[in-house]
C-alpha cells in the first residue's frame, strides 16, 4: 500500500518546495527519543509559525501531546497495525518530511506526498535512502541528540525550552503523594539499565530522611523490580497502574525524580521535575541538556570512559565521538557500567537539585 504510493510518487519527480504548509515529522523511535525530537518541533514551529506540524507516534504516545505542545499533532503510527497506516492515507499531502532515525521512514514520507524530504546520512540500506531527497551528516563533534535532530533543518536554533511549552496533557484521576515526594522509577528497557535493588532502597531512606515521601515507578510487567526494592511493601507504588498521561502529572509534580537511562527520565525532564538519570550502556553525552533542554534541572550521572562503552553506531550510523553499548544479556551477563554509578553519586546530585528553586 505505502510501497506502492511511495515508488509512484518517486518516479513522477519531486521538488523542494518554497512555501511550506504542512510538515510531518517520521520515525517509529520509543518514548524517551521521541521527547528528544521536542527541539526539532520548535524549531519547526520558530521557522513556519502557520504551517501545520504532524507528528507520528506510537498510540500510546498520542495522548501526550493532546495539549499541542508547540501546535504539534500527533497522529497514532504503528507499522504493524494496518489500520493506523490506513488512517494516514487520508491526510493531504506534505510540503516537508523530516525522518528521524532510520530512513527507512522516508518511504512512509514520500506515500503521503511530501515533496522534500530530508533525514540523516549514513544509513547503510540504499533502498531506505531511496526515497530521501536531502541527507545531512550527523555533528562532528559531541553533542545532544535533541540538538542534532534539529540540525536536520536550516535556521536558528530555538529558544531554550521551559515547560510552559509544553502544557500537561489530560489524565485520569489517580491518588498522588499529599505533600514533597520523590519518584524513584526502577524499571528499564533492558536489565543492563536496572540499577541493584539494595542500592535503591538505600537511596529511598536518605531521600525520607531528607523529609521526603518515597513512590516507586516501574512499567507494566515490572512490578516484580518494585517488590525487590521494597520486599515489605512499605512505600506507595505506581508500578504498573499509570499511562503516559498519568506519568506525566505524577512527574511534574515530584520534588525529584530518579530513573534510569530511559523514556521516564526523558519525559520527567519535558514536565520541568528535577531529574536525575544514571547511564550505565547509554550515552549520557548523547542524552545531554545540550542548548535546547539547558535550564532544566537534569543531571546525566555516568562512569566516564567506561572500558567497554565502546560502541560508536546511532541508528546504524558510525558516529566518530559516540560511545555507547547495545550488547545483549547474553552478551554481557553484569551491568558494571550501572554499578560504577554509586548511591552518593545519586544522592549528591540529588542534593544539588533539591536546593534548586522551582
Amino acid at each position: 500500500m505505502l510501497v506502492g504510493r511511495a515508488l509512484a510518487r518517486r518516479f513522477a519527480g519531486r521538488a523542494k518546495t518554497g512555501v511550506v504548509r504542512r510538515i510531518l515529522v517520521a520515525h517509529n523511535l520509543l518514548l524517551g527519543d521521541v521527547v528528544m525530537l521536542t527541539p526539532l518541533l520548535a524549531k519547526l514551529r520558530a521557522l513556519h509559525d502557520d504551517a501545520e506540524i504532524v507528528l507520528l507516534a506510537a498510540p500510546a504516545l498520542v495522548p501526550l501531546y493532546a495539549s499541542r505542545p508547540y501546535g504539534v499533532r500527533a497522529v497514532s503510527f504503528q507499522p504493524k497495525r494496518s489500520a493506523t497506516t490506513r488512517a494516514l492515507l487520508d491526510e493531504a499531502p506534505f510540503d516537508l518530511a523530516v525522518v528521524v532515525g532510520d530512513n527507512r521512514y522516508a518511504w512512509v514520507a514520500a506515500a503521503l506526498g511530501a515533496r522534500h524530504v530530508v533525514a540523516h546520512a549514513g544509513d547503510p540500506s540504499w533502498s531506505r535512502n531511496l526515497m530521501v531527497d536531502e541527507q545531512r551528516p550527523y555533528a562532528a563533534q559531541p553533542a545532544a541528540w535533541g540538538d542534532m535532530v534539529a540540525e536536520l533543518v536550516d535556521g536558528p536554533p530555538a529558544s531554550p525550552y521551559s515547560p510552559a511549552d509544553w502544557p500537561a496533557p489530560p489524565a485520569a484521576a489517580f491518588e498522588r503523594p499529599a505533600g514533597n515526594y520523590a519518584v524513584l522509577h526502577v524499571g528499564a528497557s533492558t536489565p543492563l539499565k536496572l540499577w541493584p535493588p539494595e542500592r535503591w532502597r538505600a537511596v529511598a531512606a536518605e531521600l525520607e530522611a531528607r523529609g521526603l515521601e518515597v513512590a516507586w515507578s516501574a512499567g507494566r510487567g515490572e512490578e516484580e523490580i518494585v517488590a525487590q526494592c521494597d520486599p515489605e511493601g512499605r512505600r506507595r507504588s505506581y508500578a504498573g497502574r499509570l499511562d503516559l498521561a498519568q506519568m506525566w502529572q505524577l512527574l511534574a509534580d515530584a520534588t525529584l525524580v530518579v530513573a534510569p537511562d530511559t523514556g521516564i527520565a526523558h519525559l520527567s525532564r519535558a514536565t520541568g521535575a528535577p531529574t536525575v538519570a544514571i547511564f550505565g550502556p547509554g550515552s549520557a553525552v548523547a542524552c545531554q541538556n545540550g542548548l535546547f533542554w539547558r535550564d532544566m534541572p537534569y543531571r546525566a550521572l555516568t562512569a566516564e570512559d567506561f572500558p567497554c562503552r565502546d560502541q560508536r553506531l546511532l541508528f546504524g550510523r558510525e558516529v566518530t565521538w559516540m560511545r555507547r553499548c547495545t550488547r545483549s544479556t547474553a552478551e554481557c551477563a553484569e551491568p558494571r557500567c550501572m554499578h560504577a554509578v554509586t548511591v552518593a553519586d545519586v544522592l549528591r546530585a540529588s542534593d544539588e537539585l533539591l536546593q534548586l528553586p522551582r
